[in-house]
């Protein structure tokens, strides 16, 4: 392939997978214009849904697109857990739990829609069955319903689960823990069993039950001592059945089931999350026991922090270095989700042993600091980037919602990303930070408000806004555009 020319490409992106990862990354690429084909083997949707729902930041990184409003009335649960150790999460300023409820399988509906309506091409029945990588670009094969096919592209992005087919065949390490217990799941029909929504533990194990549907119910059970089976096949109804009754005394085998899986403890990470020119995401990248609803999150996260880096590098003005952060930010993600949700683990799941340790974290949980720190670690909400040098609270971290006036009418901070180009807020107006900003404005916006925001941004002159939703820059104190022009070229590359 050396010597290829972009012409020679059938797209610019090849993504791996249409799951919740791969669809919301193919919708990022087409908002900067970036063509995208995303290869599923799937030849259907899936219909079940293994999350049922998703974390605080990623309400807000769905909002940022004006995805949120698709999903309905959303009932977001402001008191959540660590470990099963209650936990109330409006502690945090706007901070919450997240939403429970909301299906795998329309938040990939949802976003499915957003990524083809903006031209994303999904082709269903595509394996992958090789990879080569080059200096000049990638080409796949795949098995197709039509036979085999190669395709070319400047990249390619394994959004393929965790047994990832992009990270074998590029030969990218998968370190971490193996799977040391399993927790078997079934959704079940005509089964009358009492709700346990955030977990019951009892001496045999713990269980969780809650509504999934109008007529179906999602059981799940881990049974102390039972191991691991030695398959990767889901459990049968009855073996699902027989471990509920062992630890909970009720019996659910009259029940019918409609889907049956199970999850484990494995934790593990990719060592790189890119390799020249073929990068992971999502569960690919990094996987985890699911609590708190942050792996589908994680793999949203992944995504919008990818997405504006890759488009940046095709179109020819990402500044040296800029897709290299991709891995130095969410792996650093990654490493924090995977180690408290192992923590999460033992005091969820382990026996009298873990005792002592309950009641120091019960001890603990008297803290509001220690509070604080638990609900942005779970929800996502405390998650910091790279940014501009400068003391300011909010540098780095997400940029909060607010409203805004203008000459045009009313809109909102959120509202401003929904086309996926960064943006300046000049907050005083006074016309230095749009001099400043405009030999950059092919790639950003600048837009003035009269409005002020509250809280931490109150005495902001103004700000940097990456397209993902993190602060980049802050001008206060008087500074104004001070340091302005370096952020934008640290960020979004060479003036024009």
């Amino acid at each position: 392939m050396a010597g290829q020319t972009v012409q020679d490409f059938d797209t610019d992106v090849i993504i791996v997978g249409a799951g919740p990862t791969g669809l919301m990354l193919a919708g990022e690429l087409r908002l900067a214009g970036i063509e995208a084909v995303v290869l599923e083997r799937l030849t259907e949707p899936m219909r079940q849904s293994r999350a049922l729902g998703f974390s605080a930041r990623t309400m807000e990184e769905f909002a940022q697109r004006g995805l949120l409003e698709d999903f309905g009335d959303l009932g977001v649960i402001p008191i959540g857990h660590f470990g099963g150790m209650p936990l109330d999460y409006t502690i945090v300023p706007g901070g919450n739990f997240g939403v429970r409820g909301v299906p795998q399988a329309l938040t990939e509906r949802i976003v499915h829609k957003w990524a083809a309506g903006l031209g994303a091409e999904i082709r269903r029945g595509w394996e992958l069955t090789g990879l080569t990588a080059t200096d000049d670009g990638v080409e796949v094969q795949a098995d197709t319903p039509d036979g085999p096919r190669t395709l070319r592209a400047a990249y390619v992005v394994g959004c393929d689960g965790a047994r990832s087919a992009v990270r074998g065949l590029a030969g990218i390490e998968f370190p971490g823990y193996p799977a040391t217990l399993e927790m078997l799941m079934a959704d079940v029909t005509d089964v009358q069993v009492r709700l346990r929504p955030t977990g019951e533990l009892g001496e045999a194990g713990m269980v969780v039950v809650l509504p999934v549907g109008p007529d179906t119910t999602r059981v799940v059970v881990f049974e102390r001592g039972a191991g691991v089976r030695p398959t990767s096949e889901p459990p049968a109804f009855q073996e699902v059945a027989d471990s509920f009754k062992r630890v909970t005394g009720d019996d659910i085998s009259a029940g019918t089931p409609v889907w049956l899986s199970y999850f484990t403890d494995a934790s593990r990470q990719a060592a790189q999350y890119r390799k020249g020119r073929v990068f992971l995401a999502g569960d690919a990248a990094h996987i985890h026991m699911p609590i708190g609803a942050q792996g589908i999150s994680a793999g949203v996260g992944d995504a919008v922090n990818l997405g504006w880096k890759l488009a940046a590098e095709i179109r020819g003005h990402a500044p040296e270095g800029l897709l290299d952060t991709y891995h130095t930010e969410r792996h650093r993600v990654a490493d924090r989700i995977l180690a408290n949700t192992l923590a999460q683990r033992s005091l969820y799941l382990g026996g009298p042993e873990m005792e002592p340790m309950r009641a120091v974290f019960a001890e603990l949980l008297g803290y509001q600091d220690v509070q604080e720190h638990l609900v942005g670690l779970v929800s996502g909400l405390d998650i910091t980037y790279d940014a501009a040098p400068g003391d300011h609270p909010l540098l780095g971290r997400r940029l909060p919602d607010f409203p805004l006036a203008g000459p045009d009418g009313g809109t909102t901070a959120y509202a401003l990303l929904h086309g996926g180009r960064g943006y300046v807020l000049d907050l005083r107006g006074d016309g230095d930070v749009r001099a400043a900003a405009e030999p950059w404005t092919d790639r950003i916006d600048v837009v003035t408000t009269a409005s002020r925001p509250e809280g931490a941004l109150a005495d902001a002159e103004a700000v940097l806004v990456r397209p993902d939703g993190y602060i980049a820059w802050i001008g206060s104190g008087g500074s104004g555009a001070a340091g302005l022009t370096d952020a934008l070229s640290r960020f979004f590359g060479a003036a024009r």
